[in-house]
């Protein structure tokens, strides 16, 4: 009796296991056919958005056949964001007209509440999106919405606030780095420099104080932009950048030094060279080399000759003979008191192959 019931209960557990893996298969073939109808639908509708957008760049307004598949799909919420998200991929890849038509389609078909939409959401990357898409289809009116963003904690949505101010704005959009504390990511630089086609001309308070901003990427931006505009009157400020207290600034402040084309630069750095960390050295070192200004020469040969690091003496030797002194560098090299290292590097400076 008692092995009877055993085996019964062994046999309901079996067929409950079973019956469960059968639901689970089930449950995996309905969500399979489902994920194959919704790529399906999906590919479909990026068939009819593509043939609308090249239909409109291509074509003038009067020729343009009513698409009914187009017209059909068009009130559906998905279909609206995929319409929206390849606009601004189509945008991005064209110019001149063929833009104004693609923003026109944007204007047309209402998408600006699709992009809007996503700012209200909590993920970041809905937000990040939503304020690149207002963005790039030059939606202005958003501007006070999307300036909320500029001090979110996800920089995903910040860095695209950043970017839409200056998108729209120019150098005037720039003013949130006078309260900036998050690091500016490089990319994110070259963006907004991208981005900048002009310096107006009361621009020197607020870029003097960016030059003095707590936080080191701002100072490190502004530099760059000195540089690109060719920003002359700041050359006094950025030399005391020399003393800061970051490495990387002072590597930038070194570049923008001589982007800025002072006729005392390179006798200037061949006074702070010897109190600068390693990393500035070797940047001082690279300007030398392109500057070519022989008031350096004895400071190269002193570095060559006596300093322990061998980065040091690469830079040294290579920037003395693009200052002409390759006679000077062969002689060392044949010198028979000269370490091997020394004469290895001597060699590849003068180009010549190390046996």
């Amino acid at each position: 009796m008692l092995l009877t019931t055993s085996v019964h209960f062994l046999f309901l557990v079996f067929l409950g296991m079973l019956l469960l893996v059968l639901l689970l298969i089930i449950g995996v073939l309905f969500y399979s056919f489902f994920q194959y109808k919704e790529s399906v639908r999906i590919s479909e509708w990026v068939k009819v958005i593509n043939q609308k957008i090249s239909e409109v760049i291509v074509y003038e307004d009067q020729e343009l056949s009513l698409d009914q598949n187009f017209m059909a799909s068009s009130g559906n919420s998905s279909f609206r964001n995929l319409f929206l998200q390849k606009l601004v991929d189509s945008e991005k890849k064209f110019s001149g007209s063929a833009k104004i038509k693609i923003k026109n389609l944007f204007k047309e078909y209402h998408l600006q509440q699709e992009a809007a939409k996503k700012l209200d959401q909590k993920k970041p990357y809905l937000i990040a999106g939503g304020i690149q898409e207002l963005t790039v289809m030059e939606v202005k009116e958003s501007l006070p919405r999307i300036s909320s963003f500029l001090s979110h904690p996800s920089p995903q949505v910040y860095q695209e606030a950043q970017y839409a101010m200056v998108s729209f704005k120019g150098f005037e959009g720039l003013y949130f780095l006078n309260t900036a504390t998050e690091k500016i990511s490089e990319w994110q630089q070259l963006r907004l420099l991208l981005s900048i086609t002009s310096i107006p001309e009361n621009s020197g308070e607020a870029i003097e104080s960016w030059l003095r901003s707590p936080n080191d990427s701002v100072i490190i931006f502004t530099l760059k932009l000195l540089r690109k505009f060719q920003m002359l009157p700041f050359y006094p400020i950025v030399v005391t950048l020399l003393e800061h207290s970051s490495v990387e600034v002072r590597v930038q402040a070194v570049q923008t030094i001589l982007s800025l084309e002072n006729p005392s630069t390179i006798r200037f750095l061949t006074e702070v060279y010897p109190d600068q960390p390693h990393e500035v050295q070797l940047e001082i070192l690279r300007v030398m080399k392109i500057s070519k200004d022989q008031c350096c020469t004895d400071l190269v040969k002193k570095e060559l000759l006596e300093n322990s690091n061998t980065a040091i003496k690469v830079y040294a030797a290579e920037t003395l003979f693009e200052l002409g002194h390759q006679e000077y560098l062969a002689k060392l090299s044949r010198d028979e008191t000269a370490s091997e290292e020394l004469i290895q590097i001597i060699k590849y400076a003068l180009q010549e192959k190390v046996c």
